[in-house]
C-alpha cells in the first residue's frame, strides 16, 4: 500500500513528505546554509513543536531564536537541561529543592535548598555534563498524563510546590517534559533536542548561580555577566515579602484564596507597600538639598498612587511636596 504524503510549503517551496514526517525533519533541509536553526513552526498558523508529525498539507513558517516564541522556547528548555544536570551531579537525597528565582539580565538566577555546597567546582561539573548532554542530542520527549497522576508524580518526587499548584487545576490533563530519566511539568514548548542548546554559562552570585543564556540580539554570543544590585535587591525583598504572606508560590496563593484569606493578603501586602515607602520618604527627608524626587515605570504600573503616598508621607516628614504627574 503506497505510503500517503503531504504537501508542506516552506519560505516559498513546496514539497511532498510522507504522512507521520516530524516538522524537524521538514525544517532541516530549510535550515541548510542558515545562521540558527528552527526552534519552533507555525503550521497552518497553528503553533507547533518540531517532534509533532505532519498530518495535512501546510504552509510552515519556522521560528528561530530570534523570535520571541523561539527564544522562550530556549530559555524554558535551558531551564530544563540544568536541573537535569544538577540532579545528576548532586545525590537528589541531598537536594531539598531547586529554585528558579527571576530573570537576572539575559540570564535566571536559581538557588539549592538542602545539603549541596554550592561553589565554582560543583557548577564547572554541572557545565560538563550539561555540554555532554548537548553534544548527544537527546531528544526531550513530552507527554500528557492525568491531573491525579501528576499530583501523585510529583509528590512522590517531592516536588511539593508543584503537587499543591495542581490540587487547584481544572484541566484533566497536564504536559510533563522528560529528559532522560528526569521529568518535570513546563507551561509553553521545548525544543526538540537538547543538540539546539550550545549557548550557555553558568556563574555564582549571592546565594545562587546564574544561568547566564545569549540575548535575542546576538543568540550565539553569551554576554559576561553584568550585576544590578539594585534591581536584584529589590527582587528579593518582593520574594521575602510573598514568604511573610506564606504565599512565596501559586500553590500557595490558590490554597489562600480557597480558604478565603484573600483580604487579609491584601492588607499585609499594603502594610509591607507603605512600610516601604515610609522608609523612602525618610530617605528624601535626610537629604535636604533634593528638589525633585522622579518616579519612573511601565504604563499601569501605579506611579500615580505611589507619587500620592509618597507626597504624604514627606509631608509626615514636614516638607511640602508638589506631584506632577508627566
Amino acid at each position: 500500500m503506497e505510503q500517503k504524503t503531504y504537501q508542506v510549503t516552506i519560505g516559498g517551496t513546496v514539497k511532498s513528505y510522507p504522512k507521520g514526517t516530524p516538522f524537524g525533519e521538514i525544517v532541516k533541509e530549510y535550515d541548510r546554509g542558515r545562521d540558527l536553526p528552527t526552534l519552533l513552526v507555525f503550521a497552518n498558523g497553528f503553533l507547533r513543536e518540531l517532534h509533532k508529525p505532519l498530518l495535512e498539507d501546510c504552509i510552515l513558517k519556522p521560528l528561530s531564536f530570534k523570535d520571541s516564541i523561539g527564544y522562550e522556547s530556549y530559555r524554558r528548555s535551558m531551564t530544563l537541561l540544568v536541573l537535569k544536570a544538577i540532579y545528576h551531579v548532586e545525590d537528589s537525597r541531598n537536594i531539598e529543592k531547586v529554585v528558579l528565582h527571576f530573570s537576572v539580565g539575559s540570564g535566571f538566577y536559581f538557588t539549592i535548598k538542602g545539603n549541596v555546597i554550592l561553589n565554582e567546582d560543583f557548577l564547572s561539573k554541572v557545565k560538563a555534563y550539561m555540554r555532554e548532554l548537548v553534544s548527544q542530542e537527546i531528544p526531550i520527549e513530552k507527554r500528557n498524563i492525568s491531573t491525579v497522576n501528576a499530583r501523585e508524580s510529583f509528590a512522590e518526587h517531592g516536588m511539593y510546590d508543584k503537587e499543591k499548584l495542581f490540587r487547584y487545576r481544572r484541566s484533566s490533563g497536564v504536559n510533563i517534559y522528560t529528559l532522560e530519566d528526569f521529568e518535570d511539568y513546563f507551561y509553553g514548548f521545548m525544543v526538540w533536542n537538547t543538540g539546539y542548546l550550545k549557548y550557555f554559562d553558568l556563574c555564582l552570585y549571592d546565594e545562587g548561580f546564574v544561568l547566564q543564556m545569549p540575548g535575542r540580539d546576538n543568540p550565539t554570543v553569551i554576554p559576561k555577566f553584568k550585576a544590578s544590585p539594585k534591581i536584584f535587591m529589590v527582587q528579593k525583598e518582593s520574594e521575602h515579602w510573598g514568604e511573610k504572606l506564606g504565599v512565596d508560590t501559586v500553590g500557595d496563593l490558590d490554597e489562600s484564596i480557597s480558604k478565603g484569606n484573600v483580604k487579609e493578603i491584601i492588607l499585609i501586602s499594603e502594610a509591607l507597600q507603605e512600610a516601604r515607602i515610609s522608609k523612602i520618604a525618610d530617605q528624601i527627608a535626610k537629604k535636604r538639598h533634593v528638589k525633585f524626587v522622579m518616579i519612573a515605570g511601565p504604563t499601569s504600573s501605579g506611579k500615580t498612587t505611589f507619587s500620592h503616598r509618597l507626597s504624604i508621607q514627606l509631608s509626615v516628614h514636614g516638607l511640602k511636596p508638589h506631584p506632577i504627574n508627566g
